[in-house]
């Protein structure tokens, strides 16, 4: 791949399968969460958020010239399954599911960085500005998952203190 347009195009294939790997991976751990209302609330608007950022990637992608990748979206998803899976048996999940929702959104801001510079480098401004949208939504969803963090595991604490649910 000498051409950075080449580059930019496996890059976006590769952002819209962490979108449908966020996907699946958010509407797993959605499903299970009972008594924390608010994360669960917050994690529905972002499906719906990552649900519209992979249609977003998807256009950038035909707008390349390219189409999406069936391997690199099925992997993606067997990941989110074995991740949604490994969640039912751990005793803390809502705090493991928090923390690994907090890496991912950072991933993804990262893979967005990446896109709108090489969008930038290739002159195709459509794109650039299309990922900087998309990374704004990244941002404000690490953001809340930081500033709520301290409460969700204080809420876990004290829920499994009381010996009451607190797995999810």
């Amino acid at each position: 791949m000498s051409n950075p347009k080449d580059n930019l195009l496996d890059w976006l294939r590769d952002a819209h399968a962490m979108e449908e790997q966020a996907e699946q991976m958010l509407t797993r751990l959605a499903g299970r969460i009972q008594n924390y209302p608010e994360l669960k609330a917050r994690i529905e608007r972002h499906i719906e958020e990552t649900r519209r950022q992979a249609g977003v990637v998807r256009q950038c992608i035909k707008r390349c010239g390219g189409d999406t990748s069936t391997l690199k979206d099925a992997a993606g998803k067997v990941m989110a399954f074995a991740q949604g899976i490994s969640g039912v048996f751990a005793e803390d999940e809502i705090v493991k599911g928090t923390l690994a929702s907090y890496t991912f959104e950072h991933m993804e801001i990262a893979s967005y960085r990446i896109l709108i510079a090489a969008a930038q480098e290739c002159g195709d401004r459509q794109t650039a500005t299309d990922c900087e949208l998309i990374l704004k939504e990244e941002i404000a969803m690490a953001d809340w998952l930081e500033q709520n963090m301290p409460a969700i595991t204080q809420r876990f604490l004290q829920r499994k203190l009381a010996d009451v649910e607190a797995k999810h």
